[in-house]
């Protein structure tokens, strides 16, 4: 199968106060298309880390990544932020939806970075709040929305450019499990519908189960 996001050789290292500390450690990794993963791991063995070297959101110390075809190494910032842009989308634990902004004008965002005519984005961001049952609430802003209704509008906007790839980052963690729930059944419903594929950290072992594959970060090294 194609792969979407993979990486070889992976490796980070921190300068802990002069003293190194090796997070990640020569890890090897694929993402196919359409295809949902789940990480696990304990509290600091490095998933977060591993998203965000992915997302070409930090720098490896050592590998390479490739997302869509494309070493990471070998692009310069500006065409790193278009590929992050186009490729993929990202979820994290807290929102991070703009407070000064409405529901449709935060999904809007995305588009309007990727210089999509205004109106053109505004039409994709309702049809996507409406997908994830936010079609009531497109004027309002997160302080107006629940904190089920504040995710599902993350899992919009970071679906709005019809990503090759999501990052999502205990996407339900701030939620209770009710919400939890319908947040991942929106996401495994959306990976169906798009076919996007969803790589997820996680510490719910229920929500793992609905992935098509389960990884371990466990002393720097992903185990299968």
């Amino acid at each position: 199968m194609n792969s979407v996001l993979a990486c070889n050789g992976l490796g980070k290292t921190f300068d802990e106060g002069g003293t190194p500390l090796q997070i990640l450690r020569a890890i090897d990794f694929s993402v196919a298309v359409g295809e949902r993963i789940a990480i696990m791991g304990a509290s600091g063995s490095g998933k977060s880390t591993l998203l965000q070297l992915l997302g070409g959101l930090d720098v490896p110390t050592t590998g390479e990544i490739m997302i869509a075809g494309k070493s990471l190494g070998s692009l310069s910032p500006v065409q790193l932020g278009r590929l992050r842009n186009r490729e993929l989308g990202f979820v994290y634990q807290f929102h991070h939806l703009l407070p000064e902004f409405t529901a449709v004008e935060n999904v809007a965002m995305p588009l309007l970075v990727a210089g999509k005519r205004p109106a053109d984005a505004r039409v994709r961001a309702e049809e996507l709040l409406g997908r994830v049952g936010l079609a009531a609430r497109l004027t309002h802003k997160p302080a107006e929305l629940s904190g089920g209704e504040r995710q599902r509008a993350a899992v919009a906007r970071a679906l709005v450019t019809r990503p090759a790839c999501v990052l999502a980052d205990e996407p339900t963690g701030n939620l209770d499990r009710y919400n939890a729930e319908q947040v991942y059944d929106l996401m495994l419903e959306l990976n169906e519908e798009l076919g996007t594929s969803f790589l997820i950290a996680t510490h719910d072992p229920l929500i793992a189960e609905r992935m098509d594959r389960i990884v371990r970060l466990e002393d720097g090294h992903l185990i299968e």
